[in-house]
């Protein structure tokens, strides 16, 4: 079984909780799909712990705009979240998450951050036949930190949610279970006041930043979700 999980974003008791019940299933391999840094406070601590369980791990957006030194071209905030992830994450973090690609092809399934158009930075609010371009049964993406799975035209396509930032009106860390043959979605609880006292002890006085987590939603309050253009619709 494989352990896909997405976006995590410096949230590392998020994650914590996360890899406890991956161990607790008894899963070995994990596929993490990008953005294991970006807004919260403890990016090293994240990499660190994927990178001893030997995740295949994908590049995010904003882990690309951490390897080039760059900010995000759409958000003065995320920009200024960046400034804080150069000062905790290592050289050396920095140059294996240069190593990293946005798309891993496994048998039958597909893995991407994005979408299969742009595989680092392509928001899939709206899964069609169309979305699913190629020959695989599976399909995985995260980036709009919407969990759901669902049948389109034959493929089976998931988002196993966001870690670190769940969108969906449910604050719980999310994840997905694949065994090859079928995906089941998951979701776990962690202390969320944990990850607002790490922002806080990192020098963010900005409580917008994290009260967001304990009501599943983007910073601000926006909860959002994907819509399944085919006649099954989503499970």
């Amino acid at each position: 079984m494989i352990a896909v999980l997405s976006d995590v974003h410096g949230n590392f008791p998020a994650l914590r909780a996360v890899l406890a019940e991956i161990d607790r299933l008894g899963i070995e391999r994990i596929v993490s799909l990008g953005d294991v840094t970006g807004y919260y406070a403890q990016p090293d601590k994240c990499i660190d712990a994927l990178r001893r369980r030997n995740a295949v791990q994908l590049l995010g957006n904003h882990d690309a705009y951490l390897v080039a030194g760059t900010g995000c071209p759409r958000s003065r905030l995320v920009s200024s979240l960046l400034e804080h992830q150069r000062k905790v994450v290592s050289a050396e973090q920095v140059a294996w998450l240069s190593t990293l690609s946005s798309r891993y092809d496994e048998g039958e399934a597909t893995f991407v951050h994005g979408g299969w158009e742009d595989p680092q930075d392509q928001y899939l609010y709206r899964i069609s036949p169309t979305s699913l371009p190629g020959p695989w049964r599976f399909y995985f993406s995260g980036h709009t930190h919407v969990q759901v799975v669902a049948e389109v035209a034959g493929k089976t396509y998931c988002n196993p949610g966001s870690v670190g930032q769940p969108r969906d009106g449910d604050p719980r860390a999310a994840f997905a279970v694949f065994d090859g043959a079928k995906v089941r979605l998951q979701r776990v609880a962690y202390d969320i006041e944990e990850t607002a006292q790490a922002m806080r002890e990192a020098g963010y006085d900005e409580a917008r930043l994290w009260e967001n987590l304990y009501l599943g939603a983007q910073i601000g309050g926006r909860i959002d979700k994907v819509v399944i253009d085919d006649e099954a619709g989503a499970r």
